[in-house]
């Protein structure tokens, strides 16, 4: 089967590459000319069946690329996606992503194309929505991989405390375990429904204590206020403003730690055979992961 992935270079599409691939699937990969190939299988991979990867140049904003793009092709995973903390100019949330309180124009944008894909569905475009939890895992050390990106501050002594009170409560989503959610949906989905591609519901704060035990190295002996993040948030967006560099937590970030997220994967282990690991499994792979990377040292 032909199929399309946008955002082929970012953290999760690169790995659905590789995992459609191994499949047998002749994989059309739509990146930027200015995209990090290196999360893509070589050129000259190929897969069960003669499967193998096109690289084609175009943008998820650019309507002619997509038509060429979409070209003869069954299916199309749209995993491209501007995840960043902060951005100087927010219109380009909805540019790619396309009444209630939010904390972050990135979560206005994800509502926004959730309301156009399921709009599309209704009128009975095959579509089928998935929702990832919060996606850690080997790969990329990128924004989108933010559980790695902490773990490399908190081991660099950059992050000495636990992020605010320890109470809250997000669902982590180990990449792989998200990328055979994304090829379950294709095969087994219904057109028009939604699934949950989460994980272990746990805090940060959970987070860090297994990666002490995991890796035999002290825990966190106090807790940082939300307060006092929040107001680190500000100085790196004026510092952002100023250098050109984006921050890793901005406000907004802080506005997303101040809720609770957990959720629960029921239907799509019903519906789709989804099975993901615990958060002890995963981060015994991420660890060492970073440690190879010389990123993190213990």
């Amino acid at each position: 089967m032909k199929i399309v992935v946008t955002g082929a270079s970012g953290y999760l599409g690169g790995r659905l590459c590789h995992a459609l691939l191994r499949e047998g699937h002749y994989v059309r990969a739509l990146v930027r000319p200015t995209s990090d190939l290196s999360a893509l299988p070589p050129l000259s991979t190929a897969g069960a069946d003669g499967a193998s990867l096109e690289i084609v140049y175009g943008d998820i904003t650019d309507y002619p690329s997509l038509l060429s793009a979409f070209s003869s092709c069954h299916v199309i995973f749209h995993s491209a996606a501007v995840v960043e903390p902060w951005l100087p100019d927010p219109s380009k949330f909805f540019s790619v992503h396309q009444e209630k309180y939010f904390c972050t124009e990135y979560e206005k944008s994800k509502v926004a194309a959730d309301k156009i894909a399921l709009g599309a569905a209704a009128e009975g475009l095959p579509i089928t929505v998935v929702y990832p939890g919060v996606i850690y895992g080997p790969g990329k050390v990128t924004t989108g991989n933010i559980v790695a990106r902490l773990l490399v501050e908190r081991f660099n002594g950059r992050l000495p405390g636990y992020i605010g009170s320890g109470f809250d409560r997000y669902s982590f989503s180990h990449v792989d375990d998200v990328v055979e959610g994304h090829i379950s949906a294709m095969n087994k989905g219904r057109a028009g429904e939604r699934y949950l591609l989460t994980g272990e519901n746990a805090s940060f704060k959970h987070v860090f204590d297994m990666a002490a035990i995991i890796t035999e190295t002290k825990k966190p002996i106090f807790n940082i206020p939300l307060w006092l993040i929040e107001v680190y948030g500000w100085v790196s967006v004026l510092f952002s403003r100023l250098l050109g560099k984006l921050p890793l937590i901005s406000p907004p970030t802080v506005y997303v730690l101040r809720h609770q997220w957990a959720y629960s994967c029921e239907k799509a282990k019903a519906e789709l055979d989804y099975n993901p690991r615990s958060l002890k499994e995963g981060l015994e792979e991420v660890l060492p992961w970073l440690k190879n990377l010389g990123l993190i040292k213990y």
